[in-house]
Parts: structure tokens; C-alpha cells; sequence
């Protein structure tokens, strides 16, 4: 299935990369795809910066930073799709990294990792009635009926 996709993806690439090149000519082709990836290797230091500044907020707040963490993902990735020549990958990296766009993938992205990831369940709460009490060797008939203290001052 993957070979499949990829297969697929170089398909959409050279018919793009064809009908962009006698559309606007050799040279400006060419000229897209350096400055499309020069702008997502930018895209993709931003992203990083904005992301550790979002998850060092959150963390100051106190709050889980389960949307900065998705949003950087998305943004990261979107960036690196636009690092990488072609101009199909560089669409789907430019709506990853834009934040309308990224807002509407978002829940797509925890849906699928939500069938993915194991829950385990922590530690737990109710552990029923406790109850006090001392615990009295019965095979030392001595001790029966003292305190630990009390037995070890006699000894």
C-alpha cells in the first residue's frame, strides 16, 4: 500500500511539475521550487520556535499541551512537505502550516492517533476499607498480647 501511495504521489508530482513549467517557463519553474523550500526550511525553524514557546506556556499555565503539541506536529510536518521538491507536497504543506487550514486537520490527527495508542490505566484510587491494627507473631507466645515496643524492651 505505501509503494502504492508513493507511486501515486511521484505520478502527481511530474504531471504538476509539467504543467507548471510550460505554464510559466524554466527558469521561474525552477525558481519556485528553490525559493518553496527555502521557505519551508525558514517555515520549519519558526515552527519549532513557536511550538517550544507554546508548550513552555502551557506548562506555565498548568494545563495539558495536548493542542501545541498537535499543532506543531502539523506545522513541523507542513513545513518539511514544503523542504521537499514538488509542488503537490508544497500545497498540502502550505495549508498544513497555515492556521485556518490546521485547525480543520487538527481533529483528524488525534482521531487517528487515538486508535493507536494504548490506554493504561493508572494507578488506582479506592483500595477499600482500611483497616488498622498490629501485627502479633503467634510463634512467639510471649509477645501475645504486647505492643512491639513493650516485647522489644524486654529483649
Amino acid at each position: 500500500m505505501p509503494l502504492i501511495v508513493l507511486l501515486v504521489l511521484f505520478v502527481a508530482e511530474v504531471t504538476a511539475l509539467v504543467a507548471v513549467g510550460s505554464a510559466l517557463g524554466v527558469l521561474p519553474t525552477v525558481l519556485l521550487f528553490v525559493g518553496t523550500s527555502a521557505a519551508g526550511a525558514v517555515l520549519l525553524r519558526n515552527q519549532g520556535r513557536h511550538t517550544m514557546a507554546a508548550l513552555r506556556e502551557a506548562q506555565a499555565r498548568h494545563r495539558a499541551p495536548g493542542r501545541e503539541l498537535a499543532d506543531g506536529a502539523l506545522g513541523g510536518v507542513g513545513a518539511l512537505l514544503m523542504v521537499l521538491p514538488g509542488f503537490v507536497t508544497d500545497v498540502v504543506g502550505l495549508l498544513l502550516v497555515l492556521p485556518p487550514t490546521r485547525a480543520l486537520v487538527r481533529p483528524l490527527l488525534v482521531t487517528a492517533l487515538a486508535r493507536r495508542v494504548l490506554v493504561v490505566p493508572g494507578p488506582r484510587t479506592d483500595r477499600g476499607v482500611v483497616l488498622e491494627g498490629e501485627v502479633v507473631a503467634t510463634d512467639d507466645p510471649a509477645g501475645i498480647g504486647r505492643t512491639p515496643l513493650e516485647r522489644s524492651a524486654r529483649r
